[in-house]
């Protein structure tokens, strides 16, 4: 009987003690808790730069998208030549902003490269990187951030001549060019605006631009009257700007790609006059 009564008492006691440990182990409401889950960090310019060098390039059209700092979606399109990567071979980089930036977010806008920067451009065997706006302005904070950060990791992981980087627009595109030759001529070697409208500018006194300026306007732009960017371009050029302007007889604003001819003799200045 005492071994008995010693074994009930045992077993009260592991059951109190399992009961206790259940007890202790539960939340407010009775809930088991749950393990603790680390929490992810935020997101790093080496997860970009990462996932940047993950991309499978490829000769000719890659329609990509890459997750930035602030976890937004940029999207591009990069025109590859045929490079050998494991070579020194390294290629001008164009950069080619889109018109009507601000008309609405288009997942294809930045896909608009065959019938004018890839015409134009084709003499230079150049990687071509056209950006989507997201639906604003080229000189944007968000977009400046974008265009920097795109010619940084193309520089960086992609075969770039540094020395031969270019900012090419239209319209908006043209603008965003004017931009960005203007603020960021440590990145950019040349400009080259097309059916753009910038005023340069200031109490009727023009302001130098720091790079050599290819400008492109048709002379029936209704949008962008010829007669402005002229006046703009001139009073630059008087404080010491170098700037070239092309007017293209009887083209209009809305008609891309019937100036890819012009293009082409912009590419032949960069290597004769900008590169040489």
């Amino acid at each position: 009987r005492q071994n008995k009564s010693i074994m009930k008492n045992q077993n009260f006691v592991l059951i109190w003690c399992f009961f206790l440990f259940t007890l202790l182990s539960c939340n407010k409401s009775g809930v088991f808790d749950e393990p603790d889950i680390a929490e992810p960090g935020p997101r790093t310019y080496e997860n970009v730069q990462e996932d940047f060098e993950n991309i499978d390039f490829k000769t000719g059209h890659n329609d990509v998208q890459l997750e930035n700092l602030e976890n937004d979606i940029w999207k591009f399109r990069v025109v590859m030549p045929d490079v050998d990567f494991t070579n020194n071979n390294k290629r001008p980089l164009i950069i080619t902003l889109h018109g009507c930036a601000s008309c609405g977010i288009s997942p294809d806008s930045h896909k608009f490269t065959e019938c004018l920067a890839e015409v134009g451009f084709e003499s230079l065997d150049a990687i071509i990187l056209s950006p989507n706006s997201n639906g604003k302005l080229w000189p944007t904070i968000e977009n400046n951030e974008q265009v920097k950060t795109l010619v940084d990791l193309a520089s960086t992981f992609l075969p770039v001549d540094t020395n031969k980087i270019v900012i090419h627009g239209y319209s908006d595109g043209g603008n965003g060019s004017w931009f960005f030759a203007e603020t960021q001529s440590n990145i950019f070697s040349a400009s080259i605006p097309m059916a753009s409208q910038y005023n340069t500018t200031n109490s009727g006194v023009g302001r130098q631009i720091p790079i050599p300026v290819y400008v492109i306007h048709g002379q029936e732009d209704a949008l962008f009257p010829v007669e402005n960017v002229e006046n703009w371009v001139n009073a630059s050029i008087d404080s010491g700007s170098d700037i070239t302007m092309v007017i293209a007889p009887d083209l209009t604003h809305n008609e891309p790609c019937e100036y890819a001819f012009y293009l082409q003799d912009a590419a032949d200045w960069l290597v004769n006059h900008v590169w040489n």
